[in-house]
């Protein structure tokens, strides 16, 4: 099917290299092939070149069937992540920040995914082939737990739980500020960002997401933060980055939901997953995993200190 979309006045100026890889979300060197191969319009005529710049309300289409295939993912040992539980149907991840979950744009090996292969590669026949045993998301720049299919039944009840909400996940956030209420629920829509389609934002047409966050501690320096347990109802791109932005309180070290707070020596978004659970697929086991904070996180949370009030006894 074509993928056909208007230039928004956000993309307004730029090339169209870039338009088409976020339309078809390959990178701009795919791009370029695409659309040398002669599978990108503008207003219905053939792009010569990548480098014409877009006006609003252009119309752009992309051929998928122009863009390069590429093989299955392939299993690299030099991967390196934690397995906290493993049995004949699941296997639970300790993943890394830093680490790609699985293949894509950018990304093309060195995932998760890769490393998965390597030790599983029974995993190759189960779910989607480029993202194989994968039935939930986790950011690259987040660290903590993720449950992966290791059969085909293991992958429909997983993904069917995750969907209705039965499989659950806690997240530890700092967050910049004090949340005025110690408990609350953020239910609001997500979507791509109408200024920049590249990030994902709070917009009325969005998906319907829900985070439920309950404040944890506080701290007075070296700053105003707050450290926050973070439990997700949904499972949008981004979401508790979004989410805690949207009501001022963005995640300490997220480059790109950070509102251009200072990064306080850290180089990723102050974010792990922390608390996994699910039933198991085959015996209904309720099974509950938990993952301490990495070295990273826990250093920087040692140099703060937790405002007078919120000390035990206090």
């Amino acid at each position: 099917m074509i993928i056909v979309e208007v230039v928004p006045a956000a993309l307004a100026g730029e090339r169209l290299d870039r338009v088409v890889a976020l339309l078809a979300d390959v990178s701009r060197s795919v791009a370029t092939a695409v659309i040398d191969a002669g599978g990108v319009s503008v207003d219905g005529t053939p792009a010569a070149s990548g480098k014409i710049r877009l006006e609003e309300g252009q119309q752009v289409a992309v051929d998928p069937a122009a863009i390069p295939s590429v093989g299955p993912p392939s299993g690299d040992p030099h991967v390196e992540f934690g397995v906290v539980y493993e049995d004949d149907q699941v296997i639970v991840v300790d993943k890394p920040a830093g680490l790609v979950v699985h293949p894509g744009a950018g990304n093309p090996d060195g995932t998760l995914v890769n490393g998965l292969l390597a030790r599983y590669p029974e995993l190759a026949t189960v779910g989607e082939p480029d993202r194989p045993g994968i039935v939930h998301r986790l950011d690259a720049g987040s660290s903590g737990l993720l449950v992966v299919a290791r059969t085909q039944d293991a992958a429909d009840d997983l993904i069917a739980q995750f969907a209705g909400h039965h499989a659950t996940r806690v997240y530890i956030a700092l967050v910049w500020g004090h949340p005025q209420a110690a408990h609350g629920v953020i239910d609001a829509p997500i979507g791509r960002s109408k200024r920049d389609p590249l990030r994902m934002a709070v917009v009325a047409d969005g998906r319907r997401a829900r985070t439920e966050y309950r404040v944890l501690e506080r701290f007075d320096r070296p700053a105003e933060l707050a450290l926050l347990e973070c439990r997700l109802e949904t499972g949008r791109t981004h979401q508790i980055r979004v989410h805690l932005g949207s009501i001022h309180h963005p995640l300490v070290g997220d480059p790109t939901y950070g509102q251009r707070r200072p990064r306080l020596g850290l180089d990723r978004p102050f974010l792990h997953a922390a608390e996994l659970s699910f039933d198991h697929p085959a015996t209904g086991e309720r099974l509950t995993f938990t993952s301490d904070l990495p070295a990273d996180l826990a250093e920087r949370r040692a140099t703060l200190h937790v405002v007078a009030d919120d000390r035990p006894g206090s």
